[in-house]
């Protein structure tokens, strides 16, 4: 039985060492906040961080996740304490429908981890995709939250 450690709490899951790390984060563990996008690593919607690195986790074993730091959006922030990134996403409104977002935000908080104040085309280098087209948006926010 693998134990995976969430948002620093210890999970051990009942659950076959294949299962994507999405469904056992989604189905077992009960945080939402990780979507499902394409179930092939393309769309970034299921984006999490494992050991602060950018991960997608519907491609991810539980098995190669187990005893690591896993991190969800639920992580991040909190309401009373949301994440530079969470306010500078609401500040310049990104979501339109909003079910990219959470991946979005994750893998912008990676980025900046690496690059404090990236440029255009640090920024470029993310691949999550958003269906609305809100990349404009994505950009000014990951910049307004480099000031932070």
């Amino acid at each position: 039985m693998p134990t995976l450690i969430v948002n620093g709490k210890s999970y051990t899951l009942d659950v076959e060492p294949a299962m994507p790390l999405l469904w056992a984060i989604r189905g077992e563990i009960g945080l939402t906040g990780t979507k499902y996008g394409c179930g092939i690593a393309q769309c970034g919607a299921c984006t999490v961080h494992i050991d602060g690195k950018v991960v997608r986790s519907c491609v991810t074993p539980v098995s190669s996740a187990a005893g690591k730091q896993i991190t969800t959006i639920e992580g991040i922030g909190t309401a009373e304490k949301p994440h530079p990134v969470q306010v500078a996403w609401a500040k310049e409104d990104v979501p339109q429908c909003g079910y990219c977002q959470s991946g979005q935000v994750m893998a912008a908080v990676a980025l900046l981890k690496q690059k404090p104040n990236p440029t255009d085309e640090d920024i470029n280098t993310i691949t999550n995709i958003c269906r609305c087209g809100t990349y404009v948006r994505v950009r000014r926010a990951i910049h307004e939250a480099a000031k932070a």
